[in-house]
């Protein structure tokens, strides 16, 4: 460092000032947030929970990223008159993606714990950063506020549409079921089970009564071959007064209705006298002889009698074989009406069943209708899921990132350690051997004699004047430096 006084010298001041230059040349950006809250713990939550759904959005910081990097949103930031100016509506396409763009790069967005995330914006003039930091924050409210109102109107619109659907299927699926119920009158089976057996029970004790009928006409008509169809009635005694009586029976029933010198009551006069005399002849001779031989063919009346209830009895049967072929006829429809009932139970029990699902999920959707319809209320009126501006953006005042006083400061202490660094870097790779340790530590090697260097006055005052020279430039340079620092925080210089 001392044989090379002026190198480092040299090293010193471009170090120093290619720092400062740097300084006046870096890119100083400004910047400004906007600070959002998310509103989800409101009062409406758990009064509605169950009957309406919030609208949600899972990790909200990256989500809001994704919203304001949409192309609609930077349009219309790239487009803001009040932030560009007059002509930031007539870019061209390259100009306006160009915008975008930048607007993409410098755009942030960083979670503030749970609640809270902040929309940030960078730009080398604070007057855009605050601007579109701010500009940001409205349109990621109005956004989302829309957004919302949007969501929870199409999923109304759409669960509404499906249960118009299922409506419109339920009416056809009921008009099917009439239709198939009007046309197929058989009933249930479980009915046409229960007529099956009501006919078959009848069946059997018509062919019960049947049998004892004919046990009956049998055993009639065996007691109707030993009887005599006729007997033969004698003319006595009792045969006079049975007629006599008979007589009198009409003599009296003919005085209630005529006078006696009627005709008809004075024949029956003249035969019942006639009659009496002969009876009185007849008990008088007491002769059995007397009375006629000759006796009268009657019909016997047990014979009728029998014949009467074979004919009732066989009359039963032909009744009872009309009635059991009657029961055979409706068995065998029944038997058909269970072949079409058996038919038709596939085709009643597919369109039940389709009418039971459609039902299922048509109330079902009615439910999710209501809380839909709920939910898009609570989004037009502000509630559930919210968000709002906690703190709005403001006027940077500094610079973010480092500052020109930190250029300054850095300036310096890296000029000075320069040379510094840069001898003992050489030190590192240059092979020469320059002092004894080199060669006792790391060769092993014994130094018997040092021949420290010698300077001669003539020397020595030169280099005093060198060193004295360049210490003065160093002092030069460092007041040169701390000027135009000086200058350039207090405005001077720009």
């Amino acid at each position: 460092m001392r044989a090379r006084k002026w190198l480092a010298l040299l090293l010193f001041i471009v170090v120093s000032f290619g720092v400062l230059a740097a300084g006046f040349l870096w890119p100083y950006k400004y910047q400004s947030e906007t600070i959002i809250f998310i509103d989800d713990r409101n009062i409406i939550r758990p009064l509605m929970e169950g009957s309406a759904v919030a609208t949600e959005i899972n990790d909200r910081a990256s989500a809001a990223k994704e919203l304001l990097w949409s192309r609609s949103v930077m349009e219309q930031v790239a487009l803001d008159k009040s932030i560009f100016g007059d002509g930031a509506a007539d870019l061209e396409r390259s100009q306006l993606e160009e915008r975008i763009g930048a607007l993409r790069s410098n755009l942030s967005v960083r979670p503030r714990g749970d609640s809270y995330f902040a929309i940030t914006y960078e730009s080398e003039s604070p007057m855009k950063a605050f601007q579109i930091a701010q500009r940001m924050g409205q349109l990621f409210i109005e956004e989302t506020s829309e957004r919302k109102r949007a969501e929870s109107r199409n999923a109304y619109e759409f669960i509404n549409k499906q249960v118009k659907s299922y409506e419109n299927q339920l009416a056809e699926v009921e008009e099917q079921l009439k239709q198939f119920l009007s046309e197929n009158v058989d009933g249930t089976e479980s009915e046409a089970n229960n007529r099956m057996a009501n006919l078959r029970n009848q069946l059997e004790l018509a062919e019960l009564e049947r049998a004892e009928l004919q046990t009956r006409a049998r055993s009639l008509l065996n007691e109707l071959n030993r009887v005599n169809p006729t007997v033969r009635e004698g003319r006595t005694v009792d045969a006079y007064q049975s007629r006599i009586n008979s007589l009198e029976e009409k003599l009296d029933n003919l005085r209630l209705q005529y006078h006696d010198s009627y005709p008809d009551i004075v024949i029956l006069r003249e035969q019942l006298r006639e009659l009496r005399s002969q009876r009185a002849r007849a008990l008088a001779s007491q002769d059995s002889e007397a009375l006629p031989a000759t006796g009268e063919v009657v019909s016997n009346p047990v014979y009728q009698e029998i014949q009467s209830e074979l004919s009732r009895t066989r009359a039963n049967i032909q009744t009872i074989n009309t009635r059991i072929r009657s029961f055979e006829q409706l068995l065998a429809e029944q038997s058909r009406r269970m072949e079409r009932i058996q038919e038709n139970k596939a085709q009643y029990s597919d369109l039940t069943r389709d009418m039971e699902v459609n039902k299922q999920i048509y109330d079902d959707l009615l439910k999710r209708r209501e809380k839909a319809r709920v939910s898009m209320h609570l989004d037009v009126e502000g509630q559930g899921l919210n968000y709002r501006i906690n703190e709005k953006a403001q006027f940077p005042l500094g610079t973010s990132g480092p500052k020109f006083s930190t250029f300054a400061a850095a300036g310096l202490f890296l000029g000075l350690l320069a040379p510094f660094g840069l001898a003992a870097g050489l030190l590192q790779i240059d092979p020469r051997v320059r002092t004894r340790y080199q060669l006792e530590d790391d060769n092993d090697l014994p130094v018997l004699v040092e021949l420290p260097h010698v300077s001669t006055p003539f020397e020595q005052r030169r280099d005093r004047r060198g060193t004295i020279l360049v210490g003065g430039c160093a002092i030069v340079a460092v007041v040169a430096y701390v000027a135009i620092v000086v200058a350039s925080l207090i405005g001077v210089i720009g």
